[in-house]
């Protein structure tokens, strides 16, 4: 039995509990979980017994080599359309969707097919929240490459440099280190731009003797990696030390408690609690971490709203932030790997801030 088709029978097992006769998977990632395909375009019908995959002809040679156990259809034209004339023929009345998904356009055209139509949401997501050993061996590559990749760039940086600059020498080495790409627009935010937590680079010279906010993450072989580390060129001043040593520390308590077993909201608390003795907490304006894998957010979210309870396998990041106005921001990153009695860090890279 491949890895494709026993994730595809644990998800039938889930599904089919609904009174469906077949479930129609829209999201790229999911179907390449399910089926190893890892093209741009495709549509993924799991029935009982029987799972076909419906591309176009730009990816006939590349989906039958890398979905095999599952059926492939190749069409000329919309390949959506024949999964429509599928449902059909096949006279499958009751199909179930991706609630979170599935475009309006795309369920709006299946409705006209199908009145019965079951909207399942986290199917496959819910899945692929706890990851395999071969999952959590590709995500540490990842974060491997990427830690190598902020020491690269960070070695050689220059007091003449931009924050684009950086953002793009970062992601250009991520490439030449044989990343996939960037799992995400790299962040980088110089003084009072680091206010913003999700700043765009600008055009703009690294400000001196202030806090550089450095966010980035690479995709190797299909899996995420997601760093954020704090640099400087030349001594920030000593408030700027305290806010980084604060969120630091904030950092370390949420680590401290990651386990089996924790709610991700109790996770959330430890890094707010300690903030929240410093005066901070109200600049704490994000979620403390996140899932990541295939895509760079996944499930499950670590926040104060959230009582899921972490599983072993579970591969999250923790990321608290402080962002004052006019002042600028910090925040510190890692990815870590939920275990039964803590957790594994996967970011090698220190998390001192870098004095250059």
């Amino acid at each position: 039995m491949t890895v494709q088709s026993a994730r595809l029978g644990r998800l039938g097992g889930n599904v089919f509990r609904e009174e469906i006769d077949a479930f129609y998977v829209s999201a790229l990632s999911n179907i390449r979980y399910l089926t190893g395909f890892t093209g741009s375009a495709g549509h993924l019908l799991v029935e009982p017994g029987r799972t076909t995959l419906f591309v176009d002809g730009r990816y006939d040679e590349q989906a039958r080599e890398q979905a095999s156990g599952v059926e492939v259809r190749v069409s000329p034209t919309d390949p959506f359309d024949v999964l429509l004339n599928e449902v059909r023929n096949r006279r499958l009345f009751r199909v179930g969707v991706e609630r979170n998904r599935l475009s309006l356009a795309a369920y709006e055209r299946l409705r006209d097919v199908r009145k019965k139509i079951r909207q399942l949401e986290g199917a496959v997501e819910g899945l692929r929240a706890v990851k395999s050993a071969e999952e959590i061996d590709r995500l540490r590559k990842s974060a491997l490459l990427n830690s190598e990749v902020f020491e690269s760039v960070v070695g050689r940086l220059r007091p003449t440099w931009s924050e684009t600059r950086l953002a793009g020498e970062l992601e250009f080495e991520m490439r030449r280190r044989g990343a996939e790409g960037a799992s995400f627009p790299s962040i980088v935010a110089s003084g009072t731009h680091g206010a913003r937590p999700h700043a765009a680079p600008r055009p703009i010279k690294l400000q001196r003797n202030s806090l550089v906010v450095v966010d980035h993450g690479a995709i190797l072989d299909g899996y995420a990696s997601d760093m954020t580390r704090m640099i400087s060129l030349g001594r920030p001043s000593s408030d700027h030390l305290a806010l980084v040593d604060a969120v630091r520390e904030a950092q370390q308590s949420a680590i401290d408690s990651v386990r089996a077993g924790v709610a991700c909201s109790t996770v959330d608390r430890a890094a707010r609690k300690v903030l929240k003795e410093k005066g901070l907490d109200r600049y704490f304006v994000h979620s403390t971490g996140h899932g990541l894998g295939l895509e760079i957010h996944e499930a499950p979210r670590i926040a104060n709203t959230v009582s899921t309870r972490l599983k072993a396998g579970m591969v999250i990041t923790i990321e608290p932030g402080v962002y004052l106005e006019g002042i600028g921001g910090v925040r510190i990153e890692d990815v870590v790997v939920v275990g039964t009695d803590g957790c594994e860090p996967l970011t090698p890279t220190s998390r001192e801030l870098r004095i250059l």
